[in-house]
């Protein structure tokens, strides 16, 4: 009897260890096949951004008459672990004005002021919380644009060197269209001061120009502002930016882009670049005529140490306008004008058809393995 007990206990020991060399084998295979299908597929997946399901992410506000008409095309930058938006306001005078968010977590803006926080006013005056406004006669039904009639329009943020520096379209009617330039300390920005400097106009008069950015840092020890990318990339340099007021930037208007492809029509940079390992990565707005989209959003690479020279760029557009929030009030227009790093992910905030604010993310270090080594890149 014992005997007969030591053989079964003998038997189920050698099931259970089969068992347990089968399970570690499938195991091991159900794990290679993961392994392999992110590697695999992942790859091969379009090198796209992911817009968040809570989009729009800020909206017109009613109750704010300065705001009440559209939110859109913000400037983004990090500081002191929350992600902060300046974005450009509407009301129904159709004066464009800055307006102020922030977010903990880079979706939900728990944070939103009820002012505008820079107000060009006549003489690029400081805002001031006890400004009285009042509603004047922009009809929206007749100028449906993000033009409006004036104002401080699309602005783009860095931080460098313990300050914010913002730049912007100074639109001050069709015949004024000049790029402009102000900065506050963070120290002020952390108390809450809006204590703009006055600003600087860095391109010439009578000229139009828009979609200019400041590099988040110095390059060989100079402010660095990228100004055009046809027919090629155009980096000026400057000591000190007081400079560029007495001297603007000489820029051009040139459009072209690729023959053929999404981008044949470059309208110019979107976002300040970012610095990576792999080089600048800066998004571009670019859009191909026959489609007739206005606004698609491409990505790509430059040299860290020379940046008019571009690395690598999107075979495809990396966002385009599909969505309800995109196309609702100017239709095909997705503005990418702020772009962060927080965390793995790279955001990016973007004005919807001139209206809304959106944020798509991807991960980072996939994203730039595909815009490096993938289909989705094309090597210049």
């Amino acid at each position: 009897m014992n005997t007969t007990l030591g053989a079964v206990i003998v038997l189920a020991g050698v099931a259970l260890s089969t068992v347990g060399i089968i399970l570690v084998l499938v195991a091991l295979v159900l794990g290679f096949i993961a392994l392999f299908s992110f590697l695999f597929f992942e790859k091969r997946q379009p090198l796209a951004l992911t817009r968040s399901d809570k989009n729009p992410v800020l909206k017109p506000k009613p109750e704010h008459w300065w705001e009440s008409e559209a939110v859109f095309n913000p400037a983004a930058f990090v500081h002191e672990g929350r992600v902060h938006l300046l974005y450009r306001a509407m009301g129904q005078d159709g004066i464009s004005r800055i307006g102020y968010a922030s977010s903990q977590d880079g979706i939900h803006f728990d944070q939103r002021l009820p002012y505008p926080v820079y107000d060009q006013g006549a003489n690029f005056d400081i805002p001031r919380r006890s400004s009285a406004y009042q509603a004047l006669s922009y009809n929206t039904a007749l100028y449906a644009s993000g033009g409006g009639w004036g104002g401080v329009e699309d602005p783009r943020a860095v931080t460098v060197e313990e300050n914010l520096y913002v730049n912007f379209v100074a639109f001050e009617g069709w015949g004024s269209i000049r790029m402009a330039l102000t900065s506050l300390s963070l120290d002020d920005f952390s108390a809450g001061q809006w204590h703009w400097k006055k600003p600087l106009l860095i391109s010439p008069p009578n000229q139009t120009h828009k979609n200019w950015v400041l590099f988040p840092e110095k390059i060989g020890g100079r402010f660095a502002i990228l100004h055009a990318l046809t027919p090629a990339v155009l980096v000026e340099y400057a000591d000190s930016l007081e400079d560029l007021h007495e001297h603007p930037i000489q820029s051009n208007n040139e459009r072209s882009g690729r023959s053929g492809a999404w981008d044949e029509f470059v309208r110019g940079a979107a976002s300040p670049p970012i610095k990576t390992e792999s080089g600048w990565l800066l998004l571009y707005h670019a859009m191909k005529p026959s489609e007739n989209v206005g606004y698609k959003v491409g990505a790509m690479l430059l040299d860290l140490q020379d940046p008019s020279k571009i690395l690598y760029r999107s075979s495809a557009p990396i966002l385009e306008p599909r969505e309800w929030y995109e196309n609702d009030w100017k239709p095909g227009v997705v503005y990418a004008s702020g772009a962060v790093v927080f965390g793995d992910d790279l955001l990016v905030y973007y004005g919807g058809g001139d209206k809304y604010i959106g944020v798509a993310h991807a991960n980072l270090h996939s994203f730039l393995h595909k815009l490096t080594h993938n289909q989705h890149a094309t090597l210049e």
